[in-house]
């Protein structure tokens, strides 16, 4: 059971897939248990709640967008899509599932700061897919009017160094890069924040 400090802190909740669960690393090593430390070690009062789910698409997290926001966040980062991505899904889908999302979220949490990290899709899938893929993010951030990570993965796609031997999630170096492009954007929203 949670002492009464933790639940007095305010959340930051990340609705996210494997790359925020952490897959294949210990859950103290995955950017989420980064960016917690980084909040500590900056005097910022949050909680940092993963609710990443491996395999996830924007659909699924669209689908449980409601059980997430019962922990009433101060913060929801949304972290989805890169499945949608790997599969080849419709663009239009992503889109429409990240607006639905964040509808979803200032319905359920109206008090909550809403962050969007963007996403890129894999180089295999085609120049027209990807320049499709690529605009989904911004567009959805300035329509809806939400702050972009403009690519979560920035620094450490692609590079080997950083990442998995599966070559997609990052190992324990890359989650700490993630963890600053994830800051890079919050930590000036969490400052100004009442």
């Amino acid at each position: 059971m949670a002492d009464s400090a933790e639940v007095d802190t305010p959340a930051i909740v990340i609705l996210g897939t494997s790359l925020t669960a952490g897959l294949g690393l210990d859950p103290d090593q995955a950017y989420p248990a980064v960016l917690q430390r980084m909040l500590d070690s900056a005097g910022l009062h949050y909680r940092i709640v993963n609710a990443g789910v491996s395999g996830e698409s924007s659909a699924g997290a669209l689908r449980r967008i409601g059980w997430v926001l019962n922990r009433a966040p101060a913060v929801l980062i949304i972290e989805t899509g890169a499945n949608d991505g790997l599969r080849g899904q419709s663009t239009d889908s992503l889109r429409q599932n990240l607006s639905e999302i964040v509808d979803s979220a200032r319905r359920l949490a109206p008090h909550a700061t809403l962050l969007l990290a963007g996403m890129e899709a894999m180089p295999n899938l085609g120049a027209d897919y990807i320049h499709r893929f690529h605009l989904v993010y911004p567009e959805v951030a300035r329509k809806e009017g939400i702050p972009l990570v403009p690519f979560l993965l920035q620094g450490v796609a692609g590079v080997d160094s950083l990442n998995q031997p599966d070559g997609i999630h990052p190992n324990i170096t890359g989650a700490r890069i993630v963890a600053r492009n994830v800051w890079v954007v919050l930590a000036p929203l969490l400052r100004k924040a009442p």
